[in-house]
């Protein structure tokens, strides 16, 4: 499939007549303006193409429903606007993700490491818009009530995970598809629960923000898979994060390729 082939599908699996889709083939993107809402949304075609190599009709579902969803919400803070009283949560986006909306007003963030940022966003059901500074009045908070009221509503999702075990090494997945499961990576006291059960050397990983990976890192092929594994979630995911993982002690986050050989010669000497 091709990306006017592609357009043309979703055409067809989106037909309105309150949708004009602009097909640019040099930047290979096409804009969805709707006309009764006066906004839109671009969206990039060759990371869907590239997702439907290995996802198939599964990827085009995805596409489908992010549109569909989008301006669902549109359409609702048009006729509602902003409700103090939706939940705010935080959300994980790599450094590139753009920090101002398609109108120019700057969202919300703050730093989080290296290669990611803390995004907030008002939770609006089936989706969610992220808080950008023109929003601020309508909720009538302020920046760092937002920042408080989402790292309180983080810790109060929950943490059920998947354990996999490879080459003597055990890795955790939590992934319960609800928009924040890479947000979890915020809870502090979630993370020094699962440092305490970890036999080998903590990873944590969020490779799209439909995962966070808990890694027991017990011997060197451990780290060659954790490798393997993020980079295959990072290809797939519909907003992927970063395919570096990050080595966790004592409530501290660091790179993996800069902390890992320093952490396991410190823990290796503490053990003496």
């Amino acid at each position: 499939m091709n990306s006017a082939q592609l357009v043309e599908l979703l055409k067809e699996r989106l037909p309105s007549e309150n949708l004009q889709w602009r097909f640019d083939r040099k930047t290979d993107k096409v804009r969805l303006e709707h006309s009764i809402l006066k906004k839109g949304m671009d969206i990039s075609l060759p990371e869907i193409l590239a997702k439907y190599e290995t996802k198939k009709e599964s990827a085009i579902n995805e596409v489908i429903y992010t549109i569909t969803e989008t301006f669902n919400a549109m359409e609702m803070e048009q006729k509602e606007g902003f409700k103090k009283t939706n939940s705010i949560y935080p959300v994980i986006r790599s450094t590139s993700f753009p920090q101002k909306s398609k109108a120019g007003d700057s969202f919300i963030v703050k730093d989080h490491t290296a290669e990611t940022r803390i995004f907030y966003a008002l939770d609006l059901g089936t989706t969610y818009r992220l808080i950008d500074e023109t929003m601020l009045d309508s909720l009538g908070m302020s920046e760092n009530e937002i920042m408080e009221s989402a790292i309180f509503k983080v810790r109060s999702l929950p943490t059920e995970m998947k354990k996999d075990e490879v080459a003597g090494n055990v890795f955790y997945f939590v992934n319960n598809n609800d928009g924040y499961d890479a947000s979890r990576i915020l809870n502090q006291a979630f993370l020094k629960e699962m440092e305490g059960k970890i036999e080998g050397h903590m990873t944590v990983s969020v490779p799209h923000q439909d995962v966070l990976i808990i890694g027991d890192i017990r011997n060197d092929t451990g780290y060659d898979i954790l490798a393997q594994m993020t980079m295959q979630f990072f290809t797939v995911g519909t907003v992927p994060v970063t395919s570096l993982s990050f080595i966790y002690e004592e409530g501290k986050m660091e790179p993996i390729f800069i902390m890992a050989k320093n952490r396991v010669a410190r823990k290796e000497g503490r053990k003496k």
